[in-house]
């Protein structure tokens, strides 16, 4: 999967354990989850609607979102990188992450266009870890 606003894969795994693996995989990359959406059961509770799992993380590197935060009070519009953990009606999982780069692109600030830069790298490297 690769958009102008995201890229992922398919990974061959059950969903909990994609939920698992890429939560390490963040932190290996100086990530944490600050925010864990359960998009299914909200469906379910709010609409009575049912879909296959499907979770929002709101990945955040401390130390980046620092440095942005610094060079553009702002931003936290544009904060946490969202990291999407879905699963489809045949059981097929897909990891995807937004991508910073077309996101912060909307910031025109060269010190933010630099970090877009390292936090899509560090993105790549969970995606690759997976």
């Amino acid at each position: 999967m690769k958009t102008k606003y995201g890229f992922g894969k398919m990974v061959p795994m059950d969903f909990k354990a994609a939920i698992d693996t890429v939560t390490h995989a963040l932190q290996t990359e100086g990530f944490g989850v600050l925010t864990d959406i359960d998009v299914a059961a909200t469906m379910k509770k709010k609409l009575a609607e049912e879909m296959p799992p499907y979770r929002i993380l709101g990945a955040c590197n401390p130390s980046l979102a620092h440095q942005a935060i610094t060079n553009e009070p702002s931003i936290g519009l544009l904060l946490p990188c969202n990291v999407v953990v879905r699963q489809e009606e045949n059981g097929t999982v897909h990891v995807e992450f937004m991508n910073p780069a077309s996101v912060l692109s909307l910031v025109d600030n060269p010190a933010v266009g630099e970090l877009a830069g390292e936090v899509k790298s560090r993105l790549e490297r969970v995606l690759a870890a997976l």
